[in-house]
């Protein structure tokens, strides 16, 4: 078994070659010798975040000015699909940088970016690139995210409720949508029993995100639809207030 490499250590100048060998195919003035440079002379003592943020930048200053025509660009390199349920980390993670330029740089030009994001969700995520479209263009993402919850692809699915978690990890806290709770759980409503254990994980994280907020909320919805309700998503939407001797929640589990 290899030795344990920080994930940090992949967002640095071999990645930047990967990314320019990928990008050069597509766009053959793309300066690759001098985006590696600029990536490796500024991802140095940095950390995973900044680093990554330092690798859109570039690419950023590099790529066509038009954001269209670049981001077609960085949607032509995004590979095969991940079709396994596993997350971000394990697959595709060298797309993070150009999940983060969608985040970035697209809030002018929300039709592609959301295009962008659904192509780049089905290859890694975009659990934390959807959240300032959320914030600047609430209806027209919302209006996606409802058709997006009927996806075939799981990846999909799990956006709609991830990227909306009021807290999820790594993220700066979001309020409820349009600042109602029932709007949160009117979205995930449909993937409370959803086929995929994916799907059913980011739901479960959903309410409890939910529950430590509003408890009363989410155990009065959640008895309204106790048989419609994976055992899984209980069970995880629940955890917080079981710890708390919640015994509407312990019962709920019993």
């Amino acid at each position: 078994m290899g030795e344990y490499v920080a994930l940090k250590y992949y967002f640095d100048k071999e990645l930047a070659k990967r990314l320019a060998g990928l990008i050069s195919e597509e766009y053959k003035d793309f300066p690759s010798k001098l985006f590696i440079e600029r990536v490796d002379d500024r991802t140095k003592e940095k950390e995973l975040k900044e680093r990554v943020a330092v690798i859109s930048e570039e690419l950023y200053h590099t790529l066509p000015n038009d954001y269209e025509k670049a981001l077609l660009i960085l949607v032509s390199i995004l590979g095969p699909e991940n079709k396994t349920e596993q997350g971000m980390f394990t697959n595709g993670y060298f797309l993070m940088p150009v999940a983060h330029y969608v985040e970035k740089y697209g809030l002018m030009n929300v039709d592609v970016s959301l295009e962008a994001l659904y192509e780049i969700t089905k290859r890694h995520t975009a659990e934390y690139a959807i959240r300032p479209y959320l914030t600047h263009h609430t209806d027209k993402t919302i209006q996606q995210l409802i058709i997006w919850k009927k996806d075939e692809n799981p990846h999909i699915r799990r956006l709609v409720s991830e990227g909306t978690r009021p807290r999820l990890p790594w993220a700066k806290k979001i309020d409820y949508l349009y600042g109602d709770i029932s709007c949160n759980l009117d979205l995930i409503d449909s993937l409370k029993n959803d086929s995929s254990s994916y799907v059913r994980k980011s739901v479960g994280n959903h309410l409890n995100d939910l529950s430590k907020a509003d408890s009363e909320t989410v155990l009065l919805w959640l008895e309204e639809r106790r048989k419609s309700t994976h055992q899984e998503v209980l069970k995880r939407g629940l955890r917080t207030l079981v710890k708390r001797e919640n015994q509407r929640a312990i019962e709920f589990l019993n």
